[in-house]
């Protein structure tokens, strides 16, 4: 088992599973994590449901390698709405 993980290794997996994804990883200590994923792929997606395809692409490291993960997924439209 690791005992942490780097915020671009994060962005690597999250960005290889949601093609076309903007990803962002911020971590203070490389076991908790805050990301940010803005993607067309979740354009009719359930909240619940972008946040388990998030967790999918992280595999087995959430629980191990990543200790606590907050996650925020938009689309681009959601995103631009917000004024981002």
């Amino acid at each position: 088992m690791r005992a942490d993980m780097k915020p671009e290794e994060m962005k690597k997996l999250v960005e290889g599973a949601i093609p076309g994804s903007r990803v962002e990883v911020r971590s203070e200590d490389g076991r908790h994590f805050t990301t940010r994923v803005i993607a067309a792929a979740f354009e009719g997606v359930a909240p619940v449901e972008r946040h388990r395809r998030i967790y999918a692409a992280l595999g087995g490291q959430v629980g191990s390698a990543i200790h606590a993960l907050s996650v925020q997924a938009f689309t681009p439209d959601e995103w631009e709405r917000r004024g981002r």
